[in-house]
């Protein structure tokens, strides 16, 4: 048999795809490449507890443990509060209102995933942090959990999304037999939906806390930019914030920029792990629907 041409289309997304990967193995190679110096000249001493960030030091020290530990800190609360919201969120939106009236809150909460992150930073800038710095008497206001408090209501929209897609799922799968056992309505979500959409649930929170780490503007604006071990009602820094603050001001081919880059070597190792058992979570899930 003669292989059918290809349209066009077809071998521009092919272009597009094959781009796209080589663009990400271009970029990965260039932060190794570049983190390399860091590695040599300061080594495993980055990730030492007691070495505190003081680049411009004599001598200078470089550590990033608190900035690393920040970083987990604020997605992983940031993530909790976007759960403990989400899934409420989803089964309301589900089982307690109309056809009509959920598909206008989904199409508002698909708004609110893409508005642009510095307006969620300028807004928990003038109303957490002013309110955080008003009712508990901080100086500023800003900290760790005014951060996770600002990532948190940027991530309810994914969760509330990907939550949605499995209670879907579940329910047509066993709400028929559950009412047939006389399970009355809370029963039902309570014993039978939401057990069955634990791994969903557990696969969208790996999947949002991957989007957490990677957050800058938002965080940056919120958490205080403090490079030291993280409190809930302290300033701490990220990882992203870090780069941020610090790429534009460093001297090209320093020991310092390629500790920058070590540290977003860091992030990208964080977030493939992430992201990867997200994945994996995802694929085992669509196995067990077929």
């Amino acid at each position: 048999m003669k292989h059918r041409k290809k349209p066009v289309q077809q071998w521009i997304v092919v272009a597009l795809a094959t781009l796209s990967i080589l663009t990400m193995l271009l970029i990965g190679v260039q932060i190794v490449i570049e983190s390399i110096p860091a590695f040599k000249d300061v080594g495993t001493a980055m990730f030492n507890p007691e070495m505190k960030w003081l680049p411009v030091s004599d001598p200078p020290q470089f550590g990033m443990a608190p900035i690393v530990l920040g970083t987990i800190y604020v997605s992983f609360l940031a993530v909790a509060l976007a759960l403990l919201f989400g899934i409420g969120c989803a089964f309301f939106l589900n089982f307690y209102v109309g056809e009509k009236v959920a598909e206008v809150a989904f199409a508002f909460i698909d708004i609110v995933a893409g508005i642009p992150s510095v307006i969620f930073g300028f807004i928990g800038l003038t109303v957490v942090v002013q309110g955080f710095s008003e009712r508990f008497d901080m100086a500023a206001g800003q900290c760790v959990l005014a951060a996770s408090i600002v990532l948190a209501v940027m991530l309810i929209p994914f969760v509330v999304s990907s939550c949605s897609e499995s209670v879907k799922v579940a329910n047509d799968r066993y709400r028929l037999n559950a009412l047939a056992l006389g399970f009355s309505e809370e029963a039902y979500l309570l014993k039978f939906l939401l057990p069955a959409i634990r791994k969903g649930v557990v696969a969208s929170a790996v999947m949002a806390f991957g989007r957490g780490l990677g957050e800058t503007m938002a965080v940056m604006m919120v958490i205080g930019n403090s490079p030291i071990f993280p409190r809930l009602f302290g300033r701490a820094q990220t990882l992203p914030a870090l780069t941020a603050l610090e790429m534009g001001s460093v001297e090209y081919g320093s020991l310092h920029m390629s500790v920058l880059y070590a540290a977003n070597l860091v992030l990208l190792v964080l977030l493939a792990v992430v992201l990867g058992a997200g994945y994996r979570l995802k694929k085992n899930i669509s196995k067990e629907s077929l």
